[in-house]
């Protein structure tokens, strides 16, 4: 059972990537096209934390009597901080070969998405053992959402700075967390149980702030450069988009 488990959390990972690699493949990333496939992401990730993340923590709080919202509001704090480091750190002194033009909200993607994919291989674990069945319709439905929200960090990546190359690299490595989250829940799960809703509502804290502080804020920005109103379309896309994939797959 734990190597069906690990075998669905690699799957899962690499159809996830099939968007990014599609964009990779298709040349659909460009200078051009960048502030509509934020726009996109910015729609995919405030979706996916109202109609998703949250809704699942504060459905496992209520089992285990913890309060999600300290963990939202620790998520957005820690997270104003790193990127305060980040560019204080980026504007004094020394940078030890670090490059000044990888946006800060690159940390922070990753850190999210990390303890996301985390999440999903606990799931993932728990699905399979509960049934086989289970495991396999559970594993369906997360690749099916993993899909856009991959597109969308995928996008961020380029967006802070990266090539197609190294960002679909650096989306790869994010996956790892879900193969150790499959491992853990099939050894820990019970031990894991009370944690989820902390790592999920904590999560959903750092994609709040990834979409409040840096992607819409760039959005009014380049409304100035754009078609007046041409990004509102891709971003009410990803609110649809995401919107449908979360309650059409939903059990």
């Amino acid at each position: 059972m734990l190597l069906t488990i690990i075998a669905a959390n690699i799957v899962i990972s690499l159809l996830s990537l099939s968007g990014g690699i599609m964009l990779l493949r298709k040349n659909l990333i460009s200078k051009k096209i960048i502030p509509y496939m934020v726009a996109f992401a910015a729609g995919v990730i405030l979706t996916t934390v109202f109609f998703d993340l949250l809704p699942e923590a504060l459905e496992l709080a209520e089992k285990t009597g913890t309060d999600i919202f300290l963990p939202v509001f620790l998520g957005i704090i820690i997270s104003f901080f790193i990127e305060r480091f980040q560019v204080w750190f980026h504007h004094h002194g020394t940078t030890h070969g670090i490059k000044t033009w990888i946006k800060p909200s690159l940390s922070l993607i990753l850190f999210g998405d990390g303890i996301h994919n985390f999440i999903d291989g606990v799931v993932i674990a728990t699905a399979f053992l509960t049934s086989p069945t289970l495991g396999v319709v559970t594993s369906i439905a997360i690749a099916a959402h993993e899909i856009p929200q991959e597109i969308a960090d995928f996008t961020i990546i380029i967006h802070s700075g990266l090539n197609k190359m190294q960002a679909l690299t650096t989306n790869l490595l994010s996956a790892i967390p879900a193969i150790i989250g499959g491992i853990m829940g099939f050894y820990f799960l019970q031990g894991l149980e009370t944690g989820l809703p902390i790592l999920l509502s904590f999560s959903s804290g750092i994609f709040i702030y990834i979409a409040g502080s840096d992607l819409i804020p760039h959005l009014h920005i380049d409304y100035k450069k754009q078609k007046k109103w041409a990004q509102v379309l891709p971003f009410i896309a990803g609110i649809i988009l995401m919107y449908l994939m979360i309650f059409l797959l939903k059990e």
